[in-house]
């Protein structure tokens, strides 16, 4: 069955159930579920079934009889029951109705007849998590009401339960609040916006924005209710805060003036900790809370900058009255006065995983996004967690071939890694594990400025996320799921949602080639190989191009393109290659500290694979360290002569990626002495656009070392302020 997500139990029967325009809804007239039910088929396929409180005909019955309640203690399960003479959907609550509605929806074929078949099954079904979450960022690009209730829409499909609202940013603060009118008037709308990728620094003068008033909110609140998702408003505190100070600078700790920001990144202007912003954020909580029944409200707490803190006398002197260590437990102080009275109002606060730092405030959830140390860290403290690491969870990140992709921030996160995401990590006891209330996606729109663009960055992948988070998904099915998914693209074709067709280009692998002299480099699909047809000549492939059948071997620099065709017409882009192949290609590689994270793969191989890392979409062929130095030797076999040694390096700082301080050559014959052939600081680092190079005239080489030192912690000012920087780097080539 092509069921997404898979369903806890699935038993499938004989024959089949024939819907028509006879079938009829048995339940209350009023039922909001019976009535979605009723507009949905009649979408799906033309017909229009009456609902009717009793009948003894062909129908789809609702009854809170649940035969099997799920052991789980989640209040969201469901029977369904398909039969040739009816179909029934059991559950305790009408949450468990509405999903039931979805799988049924699911196995009804989109298209008018007047009988359409349903196979006949038993399915008895509920999640795993409580939180199934997926995030839409509005403040850095806005997206009207009628989008946002769409975007709910989509999450009720797949049987999301959670609406991650982010409303307020510097870059524009979206929510009507009555009592400071002003944080629209100005804070709503901003000059201009960058223009291409942030390494870029480019901008236009367009004026930009928009806000939802508190009755749309409501509007959205109410939709959402009824398709049994939860809207948790985000209001970002204390940093991220210049949309806020531009309309109201006297919560800062400068005064101003300020002005709503065009620039994406972090900014050093922040709340300043004084009574009268405590004042002010709790009047806006207020009003916030009263929109908002959410248990959890999420004030943000992320990349908060210290540096207006450590110049602020009145934070100086607040850090000494309050006995406080330094700025990050000023940060734990602020943070624990907004929950103090966020729980006095009956709620809860959760917050990105920097609220941790100085001190988790005693009732708050954490959202971990920097990895999974900070879920990890708040579990074992016994505070509840949701998982949302950017390795798995960031849909803005590039889902295929990053040349073939919209421009986006970086990163690499293809369906397949999504779905292999488990949620609960293994360095938890089950008793912490308890604490992991789920998961969710977080879509940040620097980079997405139109609702056709966050359909593409949401779908497919979101369909993974949903499999994971109901429970259902096992790694090793990945094949199976990618089968039910396709089948899900024309019902996506028929609603006109335009999603990602990465999952048909052709994926690519670099290999060493045994005995070094060039790589091994594999093409495939998840349809099949056989129709893959390439280049070597640098023209476009066509049906009548060589097929692909088994890995190519790469010997000389050259530029392969490959493409993927059924029954001669290509189905695929173009994936494009070039190698460049020197002495290193393929080489043993040594390197003194591992990668980190999502840019670990490949090893020191990355370094020697004769592909070099595209600096404006960084997701691939990278290596990344994560405040930690690069340091590679290369044994390039036997001795030779080197003529010329290069590496490629990156800055991306609104990714926390900088330049390193520091290159170091060196060559040895041996190993046990090296010589250093050339040194380079930063400021020649920069200089040459992180294409650092040196020319050299050395016989019997053959060992090459070089060291790479890391940026460190990041300065105040900078975007990441105060973390480790990311040191990137791809070919160390050797000529």
């Amino acid at each position: 069955m092509p069921l997404i997500p898979q369903p806890s139990q699935v038993k499938i029967g004989k024959g089949n159930f024939l819907l028509t325009d006879r079938t009829v809804i048995q339940a209350d007239v009023n039922m909001f579920e019976a009535q979605y039910l009723q507009t949905a088929i009649k979408q799906q396929t033309g017909l229009n079934l009456k609902i009717v409180p009793v009948s003894n005909g062909p129908k789809i019955s609702f009854s809170f009889d649940l035969d099997a309640p799920a052991a789980s203690g989640i209040k969201e399960p469901y029977n369904l029951s398909v039969s040739e003479n009816a179909i029934a959907i059991k559950a305790e609550y009408n949450t468990g109705f509405f999903y039931g509605i979805q799988t049924l929806l699911q196995l009804i074929p989109s298209e008018n007849k007047s009988e359409i078949k349903i196979p006949c099954l038993q399915i008895n079904d509920y999640p795993k998590f409580k939180w199934r979450g997926m995030h839409l960022d509005c403040a850095r690009h806005f997206f009207s009401i009628d989008f946002v209730k769409k975007y709910i829409d989509y999450l009720a499909m797949y049987k999301f339960n959670t609406f991650h609202w982010h409303l307020t940013d510097d870059q524009g603060w979206r929510i009507e609040i009555k009592q400071y009118p002003k944080l629209t008037e100005v804070g709503a709308w901003r000059n201009g916006s960058m223009v291409g990728h942030y390494n870029q620094q480019k901008y236009d003068t367009i004026r930009y924005g928009g806000f939802y008033t508190q009755d749309q909110i409501k509007e959205v609140v109410a939709y959402a209710q009824q398709r049994h998702i939860t809207v948790v408003p985000e209001i970002e505190m204390p940093g991220h805060a210049v949309a806020a100070l531009a309309a109201y600078p006297q919560y800062s700790c400068t005064g101003g003036p300020f002005e709503v920001e065009k620039q994406w990144g972090v900014l050093d202007d922040v709340f300043c900790p004084k009574e009268e912003t405590f004042t002010f954020l709790e009047n806006i909580l207020s009003e916030v809370i009263s929109l908002f029944p959410s248990q959890y409200i999420h004030i943000g707490g992320d990349e908060c900058p210290k540096t207006r803190w450590k110049s602020c006398a009145h934070c100086q002197g607040l850090i000494k009255t309050k006995g406080l260590k330094d700025e990050h437990e000023l940060q734990s102080y602020f943070i624990q006065r907004m929950e103090k009275f966020v729980n006095s109002k009956g709620r809860k606060i959760i917050g990105w995983d920097e609220i941790l730092e100085g001190g988790l405030a005693p009732n708050a959830a954490v959202m971990s996004w920097r990895g999974t140390e900070g879920g990890i860290a708040a579990a074992k403290e016994k505070h509840y967690v949701v998982m949302t690491p950017g390795s798995h969870c960031y849909f803005d990140h590039y889902q295929g071939n990053p040349q073939n992709e919209p421009l986006a921030i970086g990163g690499y996160t293809p369906v397949e890694k999504v779905y292999a995401f488990n949620p609960i990590p293994k360095e938890l006891s089950p008793e912490e594990s308890k604490y992991i209330l789920g998961a969710q996606a977080n879509l940040w729109t620097e980079y997405i400025t139109s609702p056709e663009q966050v359909e593409y960055m949401i779908f497919p992948r979101m369909m993974a996320l949903s499999e994971v988070v109901w429970g259902t998904s096992k790694s090793e099915q990945y094949p199976d799921f990618v089968k039910r998914m396709i089948q899900h693209f024309k019902r996506l074709d028929q609603k006109g949602i335009n999603y990602s067709k990465a999952l048909f280009e052709i994926t690519t692998e670099v290999m060493p080639r045994p005995g070094g002299n060039g790589v091994l480099y594999l093409l495939k699909t998840n349809q099949s190989t056989n129709g893959i047809r390439y280049t070597i000549d640098g023209t476009q492939p066509t049906a009548q191009s060589k097929p692909y059948d088994q890995p190519l071997e790469i010997t000389k620099s050259q530029t392969i393109k490959a493409t993927y065709f059924e029954n001669g017409v290509a189905k695929s882009n173009i994936a494009e290659q070039s190698f460049h192949i020197h002495k290193a290609v393929s080489q043993l590689v040594s390197l003194q500290n591992q990668p980190s994270g999502n840019y670990a793969k490949g090893g020191g191989f990355t370094l020697v694979d004769g592909i070099k890392g595209d600096k404006a979409k960084f997701g691939q062929h990278w290596l990344g360290f994560s405040g930690t130095d690069l340091i590679a030797t290369i044994d390039l076999g036997s001795k030779q002569k080197i003529n010329h040694l290069s590496i490629g390096l990156l800055s991306s700082p609104s990714s926390w990626i900088y330049f390193p301080k520091k290159v170091t050559f060196q060559v040895s014959e041996d190993m046990l002495q090296f010589e250093t052939v050339g040194t380079f600081s930063f400021e020649e680092i920069q200089q040459s656009n992180g294409q650092v190079e040196i020319k050299c005239n050395h016989k019997n080489i053959q060992f090459v070392k070089v060291t790479v030192e890391n940026f460190g912690i990041i300065p105040d000012g900078q975007p990441g302020a105060g973390n480790k920087a990311w040191l990137f780097a791809d070919e160390i080539t050797v000529e």
